[in-house]
């Protein structure tokens, strides 16, 4: 019986495997980077560089799944960058006073963020305008509004959130006095973890994967592939597209509240927007996900946001020039969109075999 059943697992696995390598092979890339990244770091791996690294990550990582969420479905979100700096904005005046007002302000943080992506849903969905085109348009939108709320650089986050949110559970601990008597001993082994990489798990693991195994969630992938056939099936195609771009928003406005908190303070800054947009992009493709729609996830996007800011972190341990640094991202950006042609390539070339 054992013996018969292990084939079939390690089939399993193996299948698993070739659907998914962009994703595993993404995932070693990442482990392979972080690790020789830690030999060369003149202080080793230690926590408090752990910490500063999951902070500096998380703002890019959501906007990334943001943009997993359009790339599934065979479209890309222009405007991700962009509603995370509006929702920075708002953070900035409303993140701050007593508890309620704290929560009451993080939710119309992300509130605001998902009701943008809904209208880029809309737009897209009954406007029938191309998502490239649509998204461009709104971002424009967006970024004006969040000049609007902030002209100049500004406003005030509540400062225990800002210290409890960037760093470990310890220092979250600490701030809001869970412990009456010192730490209890079940959570001494993991005080160290940093919350920030906690908020990364929660969220995806809260919206994504939940999203994932509902009928809209299988439609986006169903759309992305062959959206002909998924409307012969009779599948819920703008009801998909419609979530696809609503909780794109979500994700652009956990982003912009996580960019708030950790910075303390709000701004309007466009050239910021354009550049998380951008690496939001290569993010997706180094994640494993297709240009051409239809295949990863936005935790691949995840990790690809992650190998993104381990690269980063390598100009700062090698003592690149700050002149050079642009050369190598504009690179990095540039093979990883290349990567993702690849397979439009492949197909094109099949296609022709049969004209």
């Amino acid at each position: 019986m054992t013996t018969a059943s292990t084939p079939r697992r390690e089939s399993a696995l193996v299948m698993s495997i070739r659907q998914n390598r962009g994703f595993y092979g993404a995932l070693l890339l990442l482990a392979v980077l972080y690790i020789v990244y830690n030999f060369l770091h003149p202080k080793g791996f230690s926590t408090n560089v752990f910490i500063a690294n999951t902070n500096e990550s998380v703002a890019l990582a959501f906007v990334a799944m943001a943009q997993a969420m359009t790339v599934i479905v065979g479209g890309l979100d222009l405007s991700v960058g962009s509603v995370m700096t509006l929702t920075s904005c708002i953070a900035s005046e409303l993140v701050r006073g007593e508890p309620w007002q704290i929560v009451f302000g993080c939710l119309v943080t992300v509130a605001a963020g998902t009701g943008f992506g809904l209208v880029n849903g809309v737009i897209i969905v009954y406007g029938r305008l191309q998502p490239i085109i649509a998204t461009l348009a709104t971002g424009a939108v967006a970024m004006g509004l969040a000049l609007l709320i902030r002209p100049k650089p500004g406003g005030e986050v509540d400062l225990d959130l800002n210290w409890a949110a960037t760093n470990s559970l310890r220092d979250l601990a600490e701030t809001y006095h869970l412990f009456s008597d010192g730490e209890d001993a079940w959570f001494q082994p993991i005080a160290w973890v940093p919350v920030p990489l906690l908020i990364m798990i929660i969220v995806a693991a809260v919206i994504w994967v939940p999203f994932k195994r509902t009928v809209t969630g299988r439609t986006l992938y169903a759309i992305g592939s062959s959206e002909g056939a998924a409307f012969m099936s009779g599948l819920p195609i703008n009801r998909a597209r419609l979530w696809a771009f609503t909780l794109a928003g979500t994700f652009a406005g956990c982003a912009g509240l996580y960019l708030a908190i950790q910075t303390g303070s709000g701004n309007a800054d466009i050239p910021q927007a354009g550049a998380y947009t951008l690496n939001s992009i290569a993010a997706v493709v180094l994640g494993g996900i297709s240009l051409l729609g239809g295949v990863g996830t936005a935790i691949g996007a995840l990790i690809g946001a992650l190998i993104l800011r381990v690269i980063s972190f390598y100009f700062r341990i090698l003592s690149i020039d700050p002149l050079m640094q642009s050369l190598v991202e504009g690179i990095v950006l540039l093979l990883a969109v290349s990567l993702g042609a690849v397979r439009t390539l492949r197909v094109k070339n099949r296609l022709e075999l049969f004209r």
